[in-house]
């Protein structure tokens, strides 16, 4: 199966609109409309690209968009030195792991020869570069047809786990592992090449903390930086991302107050006025409690208490 992406002005689209009968009903997140037609699936994104799936996908996008359209060509050269990129590979990422409140969110993802060329396309990227609003329209498109399993571990659960004395590095570890099973069950692992870890701890550790066999150990790799030199890598970020980002602001809108991301002394305010607003309870059960940000939050409102004798 081949892919074609281009991106299209308003016009372009809806002249294409007027070509074909598209189902705007049961859509996924971030689409527009979807058809199908000699026997090609086209996919229109809210982004303004179109997605063309299928055999001789770049004939039909030549076919109805017509020389007129001048976006360039949608299979744009990978790096010829980037081997995970000309491969196929499970990569794996987190996020949440530095931050005061909210959860950790794993991803792994299947990211085939064929769809590396087709996320470079789409603007698939280290998520460290991209904007939430960014993350948030890349993942919405990339998970209608990528292979991927996402795990998310709560504050109440990840504070259990850290009181039995879990690591964060031994939560990923586990977490990680369980994506890549995962997803391993939905491909035919015949032509996977690689699996490749956004490295958080070296391979002897990953491997006593996963609890279990790590399948596939003689194809895993484990990349620092892993994001820049894999795609499938920056896929895995980016959902694990979207997932982070989505729980966040669910979280701001129930309390009704911007809850920040990171560990700064912004966060530590932020807590304060949860304490204050709620309780300490209730900041512990969307934090992770063995953060310094928890007793900084304690320490600001006895500060507070004393000015006010």
């Amino acid at each position: 199966m081949s892919n074609v992406v281009k991106k299209l002005t308003l016009q372009e689209i809806e002249q294409l609109e007027k070509q074909l009968q598209f189902d705007t009903s049961r859509l996924g997140p971030g689409m527009r409309a979807r058809t199908q037609y000699n026997g090609i699936t086209i996919t229109i994104y809210q982004s303004q690209k179109v997605m063309f799936q299928g055999k001789n996908a770049d004939a039909v996008a030549s076919q109805l968009l017509g020389a007129s359209i001048t976006t360039p060509s949608s299979v744009s050269a990978v790096p010829s030195h980037i081997e995970y990129n000309l491969s196929n590979c499970i990569g794996s990422d987190e996020a949440g792991s530095g931050d005061y409140f909210g959860p950790l969110t794993v991803c792994a993802c299947y990211v085939s020869k064929e769809h590396a060329l087709l996320l470079q396309e789409l603007g698939v990227d280290d998520s460290k570069r991209l904007t939430d609003t960014k993350i948030v329209q890349l993942a919405e498109q990339i998970v209608t047809f990528l292979p991927h399993s996402l795990l998310v571990l709560k504050n109440p659960k990840y504070n259990e786990r850290q009181n039995d004395g879990w690591s964060q590095v031994k939560m990923k570890a586990v977490l990680h592992n369980e994506c890549i099973k995962n997803v391993l069950k939905k491909i035919d692992t015949s032509h996977l090449d690689y699996i490749v870890i956004d490295q958080f701890a070296k391979r002897e550790v990953y491997q006593r903390y996963a609890l279990g066999d790590v399948p596939f150990d003689h194809l895993t790799n484990y990349e620092t930086k892993g994001e820049s030199k894999s795609i499938a890598i920056a896929a895995a970020s980016i959902i694990s991302r979207y997932a982070f980002v989505k729980h966040m602001d669910a979280l701001s809108q129930h309390y009704h107050i911007d809850i920040p991301k990171g560990a700064s002394q912004k966060v530590d305010l932020i807590a304060a006025k949860i304490i204050e607003k709620y309780d300490l309870p209730t900041l512990d059960a969307i934090t992770k409690k063995h953060f310094s940000n928890r007793n900084k939050a304690i320490q600001l409102i006895q500060k507070k208490s004393q000015r006010n004798i």
